[in-house]
């Protein structure tokens, strides 16, 4: 039976080998251990799903829990998916917040995934990476 808590002094090792086994790891910094340790930091909301002791997925969220939730990462360890773990992170984390909309940007693969749980695609959104392509206008 898969157990879902709030965790939000997860290890970064822990985080490291949940992004590896869910293939998150394609886009996020696991060799820059550093940087997972502020990612941890700065998200104020980390939800779990662990079988026995064992971490099989996260949620990871940035919120001020009246307005909006990003959820950064959401990361399922390959073999513990289609058993609905990640749609019951994201329903654990909207029940932290409420009153809250859930944001998201989803991996190019997990598209067609959100609708099919209940989200609804956004298709105003915009991503800066680099300040330096603001224009002077």
């Amino acid at each position: 039976m898969i157990e879902y808590k709030t965790e939000n002094d997860l290890s970064v090792e822990e985080f490291r080998q949940i992004l590896i086994a869910s293939t998150l790891a394609e886009r996020r910094p696991v060799d820059e251990p550093e940087r997972l340790l502020k990612m941890l930091e700065h998200g104020n909301l980390i939800i779990t799903a662990r079988d026995n002791d064992k971490l099989v997925g996260v949620s990871r969220s940035l919120t001020d829990f009246v307005y909006c939730t990003y959820l950064s990462d959401l990361a399922v360890d390959l073999t513990y998916q289609k058993q609905g773990i990640g749609k019951e992170l994201i329903r654990q984390t909207k029940l932290k917040t409420p009153k809250a909309k859930l944001i998201l940007l989803s991996a190019p693969a997990a598209i067609p995934y959100y609708p099919k749980i209940g989200m609804t695609k956004f298709e105003h959104c915009f991503i800066l990476d680099d300040v330096n392509k603001l224009t002077k206008n």
